[in-house]
């Protein structure tokens, strides 16, 4: 996105909060319908740093529909009531849920609202685009049952997706939810795909649909749920299914989806119109949109942004969750991947490109005894470290004044008891004969050797700092703490953010192309660059990242967080 579309939409943003905070909330009495829609509007307008755009504009648009409307405070109350009598699947086994309050806020925008003087709906097609974990699959299928019984006699609810087994999943919680009403299926004949209304005067039903447009004929959709349309290829079947819905009084069509990696979808170009009409710019107002994403200038690796694109954050899913999918998408291509689409909901392709071939550093190679340079040369120390299975790095960078170039050393630690079992064995096995990889003893790193080989190259390396991964080197920090007393100041966190790493990557290529660093043969450290690719997050920052989930990058990472360390380097004396 260019800087003249994110600085309007900041300044739409900017517009609409101010917009929302001259709205007198209380004079609409919405209580009368349910104290929680003033809960999740006022908590909007009190807080805006806390809501997207899109969702702030959502909550605008609904005063602009009162205003226009006629909103029927009993739907409210009689959905309400229905809904919370229901049992959905949980992990305690069945359950009834209270709503929370964005939920009240999505349903009455969905059923509350009729035309003056009309028993028409307003809203007829629905789109709630929310990350994972939000459990908007299972709470839209309250609208299907909600359909079966107080629809139409003939009511006809189409459960769709991209697949059959995706289609399944909304599926099967309606039939679960209708066999905790009706045990004894007395009401109720339910099948694999289709349930049957028996209560006497309706002949409605429910169905699961993934197939082929084509063989659909005959259709008299009176609701229609659409799940993880962002994945579709084609908007075929969604088609058929809502132009086949112009004899009811009451269509609705609700699309329930996060995003995904298929930019070019039918999904995308719906998303566009959607935002475009919360914008104002087109105008349909029998839409509804809840749109869940950050905002253009809101940083990834922020649990503030996790809070705002997951309104549902300490209800169904807890921000332990985020931190552990945001610390394997740090490192892991796929595992980034999935951290943007699903729990970020932006849509997002595999933006890796091949950066430093194994070849690059080979050609790099220069055999330099480190322990007999003898000019006590400035060096950046950092650590990347494992428990048991994977590599711990040490990583010199050190540092000529006389040619302005580097020489990188890097020290690699593998714990013997793990390797009799590990899928590598026979390659570390053979690297380690080489004399390439430190074996410790025992079944796990141990750090203190690591710490002591660390004081021992500071008796002929200058090292100004050692920079260290803060979310998990607490044991490293406090024995190389220890070690060195008073000059613990130098030993220097480096957060793994991409924001860290965007500077120190541009430094490390200078350097590598202007042929101003080498590096210490070792197989380890072309084979770590070789598993590495590039991966930029939505704010252009820049990380190496792994290829795929077992791919091991140590020695890469270590020595950008040394030119990290150049970049930011405030302090020239020795730590030892």
């Amino acid at each position: 996105m260019n800087k003249e579309n994110r600085d309007k939409l900041i300044a739409l943003k900017q517009s609409v909060v101010s917009d929302l905070h001259n709205i007198d909330v209380d004079s609409y009495k919405l209580d009368k319908a349910d104290e929680r829609l003033n809960v999740y509007i006022k908590g909007c307008i009190n807080n805006p740093d806390a809501h997207n755009l899109y969702e702030l504009l959502a909550v605008h648009r609904f005063f602009v529909f009162l205003d226009k409307y006629e909103f029927r405070i009993k739907e409210v109350k009689k959905f309400v009531t229905f809904y919370e009598r229901l049992k959905f699947s949980g992990t305690k086994g069945k359950t009834r849920y209270k709503l929370t309050p964005i939920q009240v806020f999505q349903f009455s925008n969905i059923l509350a609202f009729y035309k003056p003087d009309t028993n028409k709906r307003l809203i007829r097609e629905a789109l709630l685009f929310v990350p994972r974990k939000f459990s908007k699959t299972t709470s839209v299928a309250s609208l299907s049952i909600n359909d079966l019984l107080f629809g139409d006699a003939n009511a006809q609810t189409y459960v769709a997706a991209n697949s059959y087994n995706q289609a399944k999943v909304c599926f099967d919680e309606i039939r679960n939810i209708l066999k905790s009403l009706d045990p004894k299926f007395r009401h109720f004949k339910i099948n694999r795909e289709i349930i049957y209304n028996r209560i006497k005067g309706k002949t409605s039903f429910a169905r699961c649909l993934a197939s082929n447009p084509d063989k659909l004929d005959g259709l008299n959709a009176s609701m229609v749920i659409v799940d993880e349309y962002s994945q579709a290829d084609s908007a075929a079947l969604k088609n058929v299914l809502t132009s086949s819905m112009g004899a009811r009084l009451n269509p609705l069509t609700v699309v329930i989806t996060t995003a995904s990696d298929k930019e070019t979808a039918p999904f995308v170009e719906m998303l566009k119109m959607y935002k475009a009409i919360l914008r104002g710019e087109i105008e349909n107002d029998s839409i509804f949109a809840h749109i869940f994403e950050p905002d253009v200038d809101d940083e990834e690796g922020d649990p503030a942004t996790w809070r705002k694109v997951q309104p549902h954050m300490g209800i169904t899913v807890y921000e332990d969750f985020y931190i552990d999918a945001y610390q394997k998408a740090l490192y892991s291509a796929p595992d980034a991947l999935e951290f943007r689409t699903k729990l970020l909901n932006v849509f997002a392709v595999d933006s890796t490109t091949k950066w430093i071939e194994a070849k690059q550093i080979e050609e790099r190679f220069k055999d330099i005894r480190i322990e007999s340079i003898g000019t006590y040369p400035l060096t950046m120390a950092a650590v990347d470290l494992s428990v048991r299975d994977d590599f711990s790095t040490v990583t010199y960078n050190i540092y000529s004044k006389e040619s302005g170039s580097f020489h990188s050393h890097t020290d690699y630690y593998f714990p013997k008891g793990a390797l009799k079992d590990h899928p590598n064995r026979e390659l570390y096995e053979g690297w380690a004969k080489g004399g390439y990889l430190i074996l410790c003893d025992g079944d796990i790193i141990d750090y203190q050797q690591i710490v002591n080989d660390i004081l021992a190259r500071a008796k002929y390396l200058q090292i100004m700092g050692v920079g260290y991964d803060p979310y998990k080197s607490a044991e490293f920090v406090n024995l190389l703490t220890y070690s060195v007393g008073g000059a613990s100041e130098y030993i220097k966190p480096v957060k793994q953010t991409y924001g860290t790493f965007t500077s120190p990557i541009e430094s490390f290529e200078l350097a590598l192309y202007r042929s101003k660093l080498t590096f210490s043969p070792n197989p380890i450290t072309p084979y770590c660059f070789s598993n590495a690719v590039l991966d930029e997050d939505r704010n252009m920052n820049k990380k190496p990242v792994k290829k795929t989930h077992n791919a091991k990058i140590d020695s890469t990472i270590t020595n950008l967080m040394t030119f990290y360390l150049f970049n930011n380097m405030e302090l020239y004396e020795t730590i030892f």
